[in-house]
């Protein structure tokens, strides 16, 4: 849970996806010490930062939610969801929603089955839709809970947790948290991250060391944040799908140099993702179950040196056991066409 609070959340709409990030940081993660506070309702799955689900501590949805409102808003008046419920009003619209998702949490097409009897020639998509932008919700177990699953289903924040989201949250807290996860980084890279706009004077107002990156950009950062030698080597990683390092800057460079956009895998997560090598985005990875029988293919995208494959491997060996809960009965196989 200290991980999950550190990182402001973990972009989750892939649902397993957060167990691997975790699993990538944390000695020693065990999948139960996220599912559990999932269950106990201590992490909820909720619409945050850029309109997109992440997983987030339950003291984080009720301080940031209000926080993203804006943003939230902005994503829904660019959907064609407005459009198509102009003859609606909004306000009784958002009403009945509530207050059905309050009786009980439904999945997105329960929800449009509902509000369509009241609405008959109205898309019923664009009404449950048009909910989701308007009321404070979140995702409730099964969904998310590693072993288990299930569809999407959703409640309102008040009903699940027993309190509402904080009504006037300022952004200032926000952005030094952003940095202590992720920084140095502009303005821009705040942005991208969380999807608020007017920034700026926030960040001028805070107190903070500045710096340019290689291209020249100001960079802020906390004054006391550790920042380690550019020397210094980081070991290869395996992350997962959306992971909230690869989405996290405007300036994405920093992790992958290529200049390559993101991979948007399919599927509920820890299926597929990316590889880091001395810090960059090098290649992807994808299980490949056989039978009994799981193996996990390496695709780098440039030549790697023999010692990056050994590193991989046992690192890639490690998730094998971490996914499967068992000695691995696979291998860690490479495109050999890029190993040096």
């Amino acid at each position: 849970m200290d991980a999950l609070g550190h990182l402001v959340g973990m972009q989750a709409q892939a649902p397993n996806s957060p167990y691997v990030g975790l699993w990538s940081r944390l000695a020693g993660f065990r999948p139960e010490q996220l599912s559990g506070p999932i269950e106990s309702r201590q992490a909820v799955r909720t619409h945050l930062m850029r309109a997109t689900v992440h997983l987030v501590t339950a003291d984080d949805c009720l301080a940031l939610h209000r926080l993203m409102e804006p943003v939230h808003q902005r994503a829904y008046q660019g959907s064609p969801f407005r459009a198509l419920v102009s003859t609606v009003d909004i306000a009784e619209l958002v009403a009945l929603g509530s207050s059905l998702l309050v009786r009980t949490p439904l999945t997105r097409a329960e929800l449009s089955a509902r509000l369509a009897a009241r609405w008959p020639d109205v898309d019923p998509a664009a009404l449950s839709y048009t909910v989701s932008y308007q009321v404070p919700t979140v995702q409730v177990p099964p969904r998310g809970v590693w072993g288990a699953g299930g569809p999407a289903t959703w409640t309102t924040i008040g009903s699940w947790l027993g309190r509402e989201p904080d009504p006037d949250p300022a952004p200032g807290p926000l952005v030094l948290r952003y940095l202590a996860a992720f920084g140095p980084a502009s303005v821009a890279d705040v942005r991208a991250w969380s999807g608020l706009a007017g920034l700026r004077e926030v960040v001028s107002a805070l107190d903070l060391r500045t710096f340019r990156s290689e291209a020249g950009a100001v960079l802020f950062d906390l004054p006391d944040a550790p920042r380690p030698d550019p020397d210094t080597p980081a070991p290869a990683r395996f992350l997962p799908e959306y992971d909230n390092l690869l989405l996290s800057y405007a300036d994405r460079s920093r992790v992958i140099p290529d200049g390559r956009r993101p991979p948007l895998f399919p599927g509920n997560g820890a299926g597929f993702g990316t590889i880091l090598v001395d810090g960059d985005h090098r290649g992807h990875w994808r299980l490949d179950r056989a039978g009994h029988s799981t193996a996990l293919v390496v695709e780098p995208f440039t030549r790697l040196s023999t010692s990056d494959a050994e590193e991989l491997t046992d690192e890639g060996l490690r998730l094998l056991r971490f996914v499967t809960g068992a000695e691995p009965d696979g291998e860690v196989r490479f495109d050999h066409h890029f190993l040096g």
